[in-house]
């Protein structure tokens, strides 16, 4: 198991930064009504908002009953990731897997804290915003997803399945 935790190692440090950084947002810098902002870069802002469903507005739990049952789904896909981790042989793959686990978990605690998730990080450019708002947590995620498809895609299949160098050439 020692081999497999990088994985869990990147999921802790993830959860951290997210759940310190949301801690900064909401606290310190007293961003916590929605709407609330601070102006950090001419592209980049603070913008305090409360998410109630998952990517991208889907699965919208605006009642308690929502809000638990989506507690219970991405719970459900955070133990599956866990378990890949575990049984993942691939660095790479598992430094992916702990930035979703790491993800997951944090906007799991906010939405079992709050109801929601806290988002605040508001790239634009002038007008256009080519993401919502989002969070440590979902950028993790999303990255973490991002690498995982990329190694899907772009590996030959008797490398994703460990081939040695010479079984590789004697398919080629």
């Amino acid at each position: 198991m020692r081999e497999r935790g990088l994985g869990f190692s990147v999921a802790a440090v993830v959860f951290a930064i997210d759940q310190l950084i949301k801690w900064m947002v909401t606290g310190p810098l007293d961003l916590n009504r929605i709407g609330d902002q601070l102006i950090l870069l001419p592209i980049f802002n603070f913008t305090y908002t409360e998410n109630n469903g998952i990517s991208l507005g889907l699965l919208n739990a605006t009642n308690p009953v929502g809000r638990w049952m989506l507690v219970a789904l991405t719970s459900a896909i955070a133990i599956g990731v866990a378990v890949w981790i575990g049984r993942e042989k691939n660095r790479l793959d598992q430094l992916a897997l702990g930035m979703v686990l790491g993800g997951a978990l944090g906007n799991i605690l906010d939405r079992v804290r709050h109801g929601y998730v806290v988002d605040f990080a508001d790239l634009h450019f002038g007008t256009f915003r080519p993401f919502l708002v989002f969070n440590v947590a979902d950028a993790a995620i999303s990255i973490g997803v991002v690498i995982l498809l990329l190694r899907a895609f772009l590996t030959r299949k008797e490398q994703r399945e460990g081939a040695s160098p010479e079984e590789r050439t004697e398919h080629a």
